[in-house]
């Protein structure tokens, strides 16, 4: 099992840019492949980003292709979500994901541990 924490949301005007950043504690943080999903008011939880136990391989969602990259560093056990160009639409609370899995995986039951959210709202 591993802890996240997940930091970074902020209120940001539609083309601005922002950064969240996943914490993970634990030991094995480099075996974990991880993700990133959001959830806007009255709408179910999507997909946005995840990336491979070694950070070789990105899955994206269509809607942030070119926008928002995934990266982390299994020096600090953190895992990051770069949003730029962000929309009104990108508003929702964003969560990271662990799992033991280690290919960029989009399914979110294939992932273990869940952070508490962190909210993200883009005005216009």
């Amino acid at each position: 099992q591993v802890q996240l924490v997940e930091s970074g949301g902020g209120l940001v005007q539609a083309g601005g840019s922002l950064r969240l950043s996943c914490a993970a504690s634990g030991r094995s943080f480099s075996s974990y492949a991880m993700g990133w999903f959001r959830q806007a008011p009255g709408k179910e939880r999507e997909f946005v980003a995840a990336i491979s136990a070694s950070g070789g391989t990105t899955t994206y969602a269509d809607f942030v292709k070119g926008r928002f990259t995934i990266s982390r560093d299994n020096a600090k056990n953190t895992v990051y979500l770069q949003m730029n160009s962000l929309k009104p639409e990108d508003t929702a609370v964003y969560y990271c994901a662990a799992g033991r899995h280690t290919g960029a995986i989009q399914a979110g039951k294939t992932y273990n541990s869940w952070g508490q959210g962190t909210q993200v709202t883009v005005s216009s």
